[in-house]
């Protein structure tokens, strides 16, 4: 097997689990994990995918994925603020009308 089709399939499966964890729990700390671990997989289809000829790399889809991580960690830190301003004017850490998790 081809090692860029294991780094495929393994983005793939992150990138399932991300928005499985996304659909299913109602804690807002949870939904964002939830999103960091599908946007780390989508960052490896798009790295594992990115080849011009066997064995040679483009360097365009490198430099986006760094784009990427930086936009990812921003996001994050603007859905966790969020999420802490949810906390403190409904009293929970969830969604209001999502009291407790489905999982």
């Amino acid at each position: 097997m081809n090692p860029f089709l294991g780094y495929a399939l393994s983005g793939v499966l992150l990138i399932g689990i991300g928005l499985y964890g996304a659909i299913v729990y109602g804690h807002l700390l949870r939904k964002i994990i939830a999103l960091n671990v599908m946007s780390g997989g989508i960052f490896l289809v798009f790295i594992a995918l990115a080849r011009r000829a066997p064995g040679v790399a483009d360097p365009v889809p490198h430099a986006m994925v760094i784009t990427g991580i930086v936009v990812a960690v921003c996001a994050s830190a603007v859905a966790l603020v969020l999420s802490v301003r949810v906390a403190v004017e409904t009293g929970q850490a969830a969604l209001p009308g999502d009291h407790e998790d489905r999982a």
